[in-house]
Parts: structure tokens; C-alpha cells; sequence
């Protein structure tokens, strides 16, 4: 366990109390190492969000046990207040508690409390090593972000003297998933200003990948042109001003994390026919001259990828990233031909597998500790959409449309993308990703994300969608709208669709929508040719133009489009049937649910199955789930499902779209 962890557990010392209430303004207890150290020492963490929600299960799953002297779920309960205001709380929990008061101001006292509460909790480990061994004395604002540029993020801006420097710079930072806090990189760019670089868009670039992804993308289809090589993939910014820089592409350092980025599909290779003889070797990466030079790329992805997996001590954004780069090398695997796919699948389904084999171990140490992690900078899970987009309201985002891309896996979302990169001009991006609730059915997850609720506080429609309407009403209500400002509308694929839901977009009094488009769950549910299969049919529906047209409609009424799924869909092999008559509640291909422990308990030994129960779903509600990639059908067929664990089914897109308006 690290000093800093250390430093935090050292507050809770076992068997003092059962119920503890921790002042926590800037959320150092909901970071996930906290979390899982307070676990192994019988502590949970509860976060005070909703008053009657926490007496609730404070009530249910602790108290009553403890009221008959047993330990029940956990030794003891800390109540996260985010504050310091006793006073907001229900007198009989201050007089119960031991008090805990945590604060960064305490913990980095020799450093700007208003610079670092603005660093994310990943970054709170090292931070803490280096403030204790080099901070010798108070630091002020600038001196404290010189100090974290240099210790956390290895940069020194006044070193980068040359474009070479600056780039390598920009390049690693976001290889490594994360770019500098605002903060840090208007810092930067004030510091760079009067220098040869200061004509750069520095703050951007060193802030968002996605930005900086789109400029080096735009740079190097003007690198190519150099060498008469022309770009065939549309430019997706037509419509936006994006600055015409030039990337030193041919410097060693700039070159090999770029070569990287390719072939993990950060940035997507241009394709080009008859390329020139003069054209250097290292360039071709970045090219697709034929499609046995896309099945390359793929294979050299598939290895890479195999060889860097995350291990048990990973954090959940480690699998968000993992998962997106696993999802676009499937997607580019799923458009390559038969011929050039098949020598490549072997190693790719072994990728598969032993992503997933990991991922399962790491959820039985995690999973309990990410319904509570904060949704301030993005949801962790998918429950946090509603609580992220009404920040986003408060924020400044007056209008906002949620689509929900039902049963939609990361691939094909990257598939989709790049449909739209070639159609929709002004199109863009802004990449992430989320968990979905185990198990990975729509009445679950689907549910959890439009109510911002966990799977037991809606236990009574658990089994069905039919309360998704008023529970996406009822949250937003909960947070200042009328009824009549609230549209949720569901079913739609198809373009003649789009003139009901216009109506209801165009009213002025409306403020958010929520909006199913299920035609990708209607493609795998009736899918006989595996996930490859599926990509033909999206890319059928992409071309009847249903996609951009939505997005186009959304933006043009002023809509702040995000876009999300419930779960993902992986390709299953059968394992035989469960013939249980109606001893499950639930029957999905993936997984079976029960409402007892012996009737969970009485699945044959034959069939490979597993359990990983969870707080956040209802006492009775008890999934059974297919063992590996198999699915509860006869043995050996072939089938695309859900409601399992697998990297595919559980870590979704969560992706803000922005369309340029002068484009549409």
C-alpha cells in the first residue's frame, strides 16, 4: 500500500466506531485506491448525495444487522460528506459519528490549495511523495505549477525551445490517456507566448487529445501531399478552424509515438493507391496502399495491445483505455476480407480472452468501489450520465440531447465514426468511456442510466424498461425542470422517425431529451453471421444517412449532443442449455438471474458458470453468468450476445459530439 493511501486509512482506525462521518470537500475518500484499502480493513464508503436514498440502505444493509449484533455487509460504514457543514446532515447521524475531517489544504500545506484541488486523484499519490521530499517551503500559485509540471507531468516549458521538443511533449503526455488540467496548460502556453512557438494553439493542445488528435490528423494528410500523396478520408473539420501546423512527423522522437498511434488507431491511416517510389519506409504506417496493409496494421495492433494489458493493480480509466484501443483494432479487423482476416482471428480471439480473464479478476477486487467514484469530469458508470449532464447544464449547456445507441459496443461505435468522418462535414469527437451495470441487460443498465439510480433502487422494475420515461423525468424534476421541458422518446432507427422526434425537439420549453435508438441491439439480436456479419448491416443503415441526419437535427436546434450506450455485444459460443422451467427470473443468452441463493446455488456442474454478486443490485436479485465468452445455448453454436463479463459487453462509449452549425 502507497504513503498516501497510508496517510488517508490512517484516519479510520478499526473497531473505534461503526459509523463514521468523513468532511471531505474535495473527495479524497471516493478515489478507487481509497476505497479498496478501506474495504480490505471492512469499511465501506457511502457518499451523502440523497438523504432518503442513504437512509435507506444505511437502514437495510448495516444498521438492522448491527441493532442484532452482527457485522452484516461491512465492519463499519463512513458517511463521505462533500463539505464541512455538519449541519446539512439528520441530527441522529452527528450524534452516532466519529468525526473525520480530510482536506488537500492539510495534505499539500506547502503547496497552492487553489492550484492543486484542481489536479485529478490519479495524480494525489505521486504528488503527495514529491511535496514531501522536495517541497521545502510555501510555493504561491505559479511556483506550485511549476512544481507539478515538473514532478507529475516530467515537463518544463522552459526547455521547449524547439518544435521537436514541443511535440514529443504534446505526443507522450496524451499516449499516456492524459492531458494537463486547464490550469496547467494556460500556464504553459502564457510561459511559451513570446517564444517561436507561441503561434501554436498550446493550451489545446495540451489540454485535449481530442484536439490534438484532430490537428495531428489534419498535419498529416498535409505531410502527405508533400509527397503527392492525396488524403481519400474526408477532412472532418471542413467546417471548423482548425490551425494548419506543421508536425516535425520525420524526428525520431515525434515519429515512433506517432507510428504507435496508428497502429493502435488513435489516428486512422490514409488511404492511397500507386504511392510514390520516393516515398520513405517509416511514412507507410500511416498509409493503407492495399488491404493486406490494413490486416498488417491490425496484427502489429493486436500484438501490442496483447503485450500491455492492465494488471490488478490498474485503475478504472486504465480499462476505459484498453478498451478503447482493443475496440479499434476490432473495428478494423471486422472490415478486413475473409481472406486476410482469418490468419489474424486466432490472435485476436486470444487477445480477447485473456483481456477479459483480466478484467474479471479485476472487478472482483473493484467493481463494489465504482458506483461511488465521482462523476464530476466525466461517469464512471453508466448511473453518473444524468448527474454528469445536469453539471453540464448548470455549466452552461442550456440544451442537451442524451442518445443511448442501445446494445452498442465500442467497435462499433469507432465503425460508425469513421462513417461519419467521410459524410458529415464539421463533425468531431470528444472520446471517453464508462462501465455498464452488471449484469449487462437493458432492464439493468438501461434503467440505471436514464434513472441516475443503482440497479436496487428501482428493484421493483428490475425485469423490464417500461419505467424508463418516468424515471429520466423524475431525475431531471429532482434537478429544476418541469415536466413539460422533459421529451424521452425511444424505438428509433430509421430516417422517416426523425419528423416525430423534430417536433418534440423544436418546442422551446424543451430542455433535455433522451433518445433509444435500438437498430444496432436489432442488428445483434437477429445476427447470424457474428460480430463481422453485424458491421455490414451497420454499415448498410450508416448509409441511409439515419445517424447524421439525427445529430444534424439535434445541433441545429441549439442541443448539446452526448452519446452513449447500456452495454456492448460480444461474439459467444454455446455451452449448452439451462433447463430450469421457470426457476429464473431473468434469461438472457449471457447470464440468469435468480431470486434465492439455492435456486442461484442450482445451476448443473456441467455448465461452466460463475458468480460476482454486487451491492449495488437488489438482495434478491442473484446473476448466474456464462463461463468465459459462452452463452446458455446448445453447445457449440455460434451467437452475438449480452449480459455477461467481457471487456466488449461492459466498458461502453460515452462520446460528446460537436457538430460545427455553419456546416449543417
Amino acid at each position: 500500500m502507497s504513503a498516501w493511501t497510508d496517510r488517508i486509512l490512517q484516519e479510520f482506525p478499526a473497531d473505534l466506531s461503526r459509523f463514521w462521518i468523513a468532511c471531505d470537500p474535495d473527495d479524497l475518500l471516493l478515489d478507487e485506491r481509497i476505497l479498496h484499502g478501506l474495504r480490505e480493513r471492512g469499511f465501506e464508503a457511502l457518499p451523502f448525495e440523497d438523504p432518503v436514498a442513504f437512509r435507506t440502505e444505511y437502514e437495510e444493509r448495516y444498521r438492522a444487522a448491527w441493532d442484532r449484533g452482527e457485522e452484516g455487509t461491512s465492519k463499519a460504514l463512513v458517511l463521505q460528506l462533500r463539505g464541512t457543514d455538519l449541519n446539512t446532515l439528520p441530527w441522529d447521524y452527528v450524534r452516532m459519528g466519529r468525526k473525520v475531517s480530510l482536506s488537500l489544504a492539510d495534505l499539500f500545506p506547502r503547496l497552492s490549495y487553489g492550484v492543486i484541488r484542481q489536479m485529478d486523484s490519479e495524480h494525489h499519490e505521486t504528488l503527495f511523495l514529491a511535496h514531501n521530499k522536495h517541497a521545502t517551503q510555501p510555493l504561491g500559485e505559479g511556483a506550485t505549477k511549476d512544481f507539478i509540471l515538473t514532478h507529475i507531468f516530467r515537463i518544463s516549458p522552459y526547455l521547449l525551445s524547439r518544435p521537436e521538443d514541443f511535440w514529443r511533449e504534446v505526443l507522450r503526455l496524451h499516449y499516456r490517456g492524459a492531458g494537463l488540467p486547464d490550469l496547467l496548460a494556460r500556464h504553459v502556453a502564457g510561459i511559451l507566448k513570446d517564444t517561436p512557438l507561441g503561434d501554436l494553439p498550446i493550451a489545446e493542445l495540451l489540454a485535449s487529445k481530442n484536439y490534438m488528435v484532430r490537428t495531428v490528423q489534419d498535419a498529416w494528410g498535409r505531410f502527405l501531399s508533400q509527397y503527392g500523396v492525396h488524403n481519400e478520408r474526408t477532412s472532418t473539420d471542413s467546417a471548423e478552424v482548425l490551425p494548419e501546423v506543421s508536425v516535425p512527423f520525420e524526428h525520431p522522437d515525434v515519429r515512433v509515438i506517432v507510428d504507435t498511434m496508428f497502429l493502435e488507431g488513435a489516428l486512422q491511416p490514409v488511404g492511397a493507391h500507386d504511392s510514390p517510389t520516393d516515398l520513405p519506409e517509416w511514412v507507410k504506417v500511416g498509409l493503407v496502399e492495399d488491404p493486406h496493409s490494413l490486416g498488417n496494421l491490425v496484427f502489429e495492433g493486436v500484438r501490442r495491445i496483447a503485450a500491455d494489458l492492465p494488471d490488478a493493480n490498474a485503475t478504472h480509466r486504465d480499462w476505459v483505455e484498453l478498451a478503447r484501443r482493443l475496440g479499434e483494432v476490432i473495428s478494423r479487423f471486422n472490415s478486413l476480407s475473409t481472406e486476410i482476416a482469418e490468419p489474424i482471428q486466432q490472435q485476436l480471439r486470444k487477445l480477447q480472452r485473456d483481456a477479459d480473464d483480466r478484467l474479471k479478476d479485476w472487478l472482483v477486487q473493484h467493481y463494489a468501489d465504482l458506483p461511488s467514484l465521482p462523476a464530476a469530469k466525466g461517469p464512471v458508470m453508466v448511473h453518473h450520465v444524468p448527474r454528469y449532464l445536469a453539471l453540464r447544464r448548470n455549466a452552461g449547456e442550456e440544451r442537451i440531447a442524451l442518445l443511448v445507441f442501445d446494445g452498442m459496443a465500442l467497435d462499433q461505435w469507432f465503425q460508425i465514426r469513421e462513417r461519419l468522418a467521410s459524410r458529415l462535414p464539421g463533425f468531431s469527437a470528444e472520446e471517453g468511456g464508462c462501465f455498464a451495470w452488471l449484469p449487462t441487460l437493458t432492464s439493468v443498465s438501461r434503467q440505471a442510466l436514464f434513472s441516475g439510480l443503482k440497479p436496487r433502487e428501482f428493484s421493483n422494475s428490475i425485469e423490464s424498461t417500461s419505467q424508463e420515461p418516468s424515471l429520466w423525468a423524475r431525475f431531471w424534476q429532482e434537478n429544476g425542470l418541469r415536466k413539460p421541458e422533459i421529451v424521452y422518446q425511444k424505438g428509433l432507427k430509421r430516417t422517416a422517425q426523425l419528423a416525430e422526434l423534430e417536433d418534440a425537439v423544436c418546442r422551446p420549453t424543451t430542455k433535455v431529451v433522451g433518445i433509444v435508438v435500438d437498430m444496432i441491439d436489432e442488428i445483434v439480436h437477429g445476427a447470424m453471421l457474428g460480430k463481422r456479419g453485424i458491421a455490414g448491416q451497420i454499415d448498410a443503415w450508416c448509409q441511409t444517412g439515419f445517424v447524421e441526419k439525427l445529430f444534424l437535427l439535434l445541433a441545429k436546434q441549439g442541443y448539446q449532443t452526448y452519446l452513449t450506450a447500456d452495454h456492448g455485444n460480444v461474439d459467444a459460443e454455446g455451452i449448452g442449455r439451462l433447463s430450469q422451467g421457470v426457476v429464473s427470473e431473468l434469461r438472457g443468452e449471457r447470464v440468469r438471474t435468480y431470486r434465492s441463493e439455492p435456486l442461484a446455488g442450482s445451476v448443473p456442474s456441467e455448465i461452466d458458470v460463475f458468480r460476482l454478486n454486487s451491492s449495488g443490485l437488489p438482495p434478491d436479485f442473484l446473476p448466474v453468468y456464462a463461463g468465459r465468452r459462452g452463452a446458455f445455448v446448445p453447445k457449440g453454436e455460434q451467437i452475438v450476445a449480452h449480459g455477461g463479463i467481457s471487456v466488449e459487453e461492459l466498458i461502453v462509449p460515452f462520446i460528446k459530439i460537436n457538430i460545427n452549425r455553419t456546416a449543417s
